[in-house]
């Protein structure tokens, strides 16, 4: 298992693009996009409610989450497993709130999301597995979206 190293930090910090996924209290999924999330400490996550009220609710009855950050040129990222916090107020939430706020996150801040890490996977495309190198992935994809 990996911890956040400041290399997965770095990353993070990189690709702003996360998938949170959560499970609703009937068992129905729910993945949602976010735009904050940050390597906080060396064992937790940090994202910011900004318009997520499934993501929220779903948290308040299963605090499990997954959460999945993916370069996509390289086709490499990471996947988190945890349980989510919510921070409404209070020292931690304040440090974090004056963290984005100090990296120009502009949005209003309904609460703060603390995920409590207990696992960290990288991930790669199987387009390695055949034998692509990182080079030629990342050519092909940025044809492609010079194409969209």
């Amino acid at each position: 298992m990996l911890l956040i190293t400041q290399e997965i930090r770095d990353f993070l910090n990189m690709h702003k693009l996360s998938y949170v996924a959560t499970v609703s209290s009937d068992g129905k999924p729910n993945l949602s996009p976010k735009g904050t999330l940050i390597g906080w400490t060396s064992d937790t996550l940090a994202f910011a409610d900004i318009r997520s009220p499934d993501t929220m609710n779903n948290l308040q009855s299963n605090p499990n989450v997954e959460i999945n950050v993916i370069d996509p040129f390289s086709r490499k990222g990471y996947l988190f497993k945890g349980k989510a916090n919510i921070l409404e107020k209070g020292s931690l939430y304040e440090d974090i709130l004056n963290y984005y706020r100090s990296h120009n996150v502009k949005s209003s801040i309904n609460a703060i999301v603390l995920v409590d890490v207990s696992e960290v996977y990288r991930v790669t495309s199987p387009l390695y597995d055949m034998g692509a190198s990182e080079q030629e992935i990342k050519s092909k994809w940025k044809k492609h979206f010079e194409n969209v």
